[in-house]
């Protein structure tokens, strides 16, 4: 039977909506600031609850979010639907992984994991625009033409771009982040797409992600605590989702990475500090 919601989580609903805006902003999907926030405010929650509310609150900030992008028309649907179908079998065992992962190593794993990653977007040398040259084998030429009248030609490897999708699903439902933090430089740094277009097609793709480690853990009986706090969490990223993907009109793309890294920074050092 359901049970009312407490008053002291409605507090939830702001906090999501910041989380829903920056996180669409920057095409990450926000689970990787709520994770440690619910690690700080619920100390004695299992990783398995942690990661599954985080990947169901993910879950509704990217639905929302692609709905956005898509009236922009920023997603490279092919590329999109290959990388998703991709992600799927990996998010499956990552979030079947996180019940035999006890607190005292998820912890100072994920902030590790965020300040390397943001170390990763600070210290590589942002690439170079290249004269127009001949599709490399092997590679998927792009060409996508924004509701702005603005086109984004660029190529990428098909197989490279596959294999870091299936990477990428297994960490992200392991750490229950959606993975944004993480695919965003992929997109930017391995596979050559501009960082507009990266952040859009993110989405797309963490609402895949996010929803195969969601149905994982709600089969594997994670829900029985968390659901309450899901469903708040869920109205304000939903909210903030339509507004991070209007303010990504407004914002340049290398400011959209530095912020990326700077809030992987931030919140990776934090996390360690309550370690040590």
């Amino acid at each position: 039977m359901f049970n009312p919601i407490p008053l002291e989580y409605l507090w939830l609903i702001p906090a999501g909506f910041v989380l829903g805006s920056y996180g669409t902003l920057i095409g990450a999907g926000g689970g990787f600031v709520l994770v440690p926030l619910l690690l700080m405010l619920y100390p004695h929650e299992t990783t398995d609850i942690i990661t599954g509310i985080s990947l169901a609150v993910v879950f509704c900030n990217a639905l929302s979010g692609t709905i956005a992008y898509a009236r922009m028309r920023r997603i490279e649907y092919r590329s999109g639907i290959a990388f998703s179908l991709a992600t799927i079998p990996g998010a499956i065992l990552g979030a079947l992984a996180t019940a035999y992962v006890p607190r005292r190593l998820f912890d100072p794993f994920f902030g590790v994991a965020l300040v390397a990653i943001s170390l990763y977007l600070v210290f590589r040398p942002e690439s170079r625009p290249k004269p127009r040259q001949p599709c490399p084998p092997g590679h998927r030429e792009c060409l996508l033409t924004d509701a702005d009248g603005t086109s984004h030609r660029f190529s990428y490897h098909r197989t490279l771009g596959i294999g870091m999708s299936a990477g990428v699903g297994f960490l992200s439902s392991l750490l229950g982040i959606g993975g944004g933090p993480i695919y965003v430089p992929v997109l930017v740094r391995l596979l050559n797409f501009p960082v507009l277009v990266a952040t859009a097609t993110s989405q797309f793709v963490l609402t895949t992600m996010a929803l195969a480690g969601t149905l994982t853990h709600i089969a594997a009986g994670t829900f029985t605590s968390g659901y309450r706090r899901t469903i708040v969490l869920a109205v304000g990223v939903i909210l903030g989702a339509q507004f991070g993907a209007r303010l990504s009109r407004r914002v340049q793309g290398t400011w959209i990475i530095r912020g990326l890294a700077i809030a992987l920074a931030v919140v990776g050092v934090r996390l360690l500090m309550m370690v040590l």
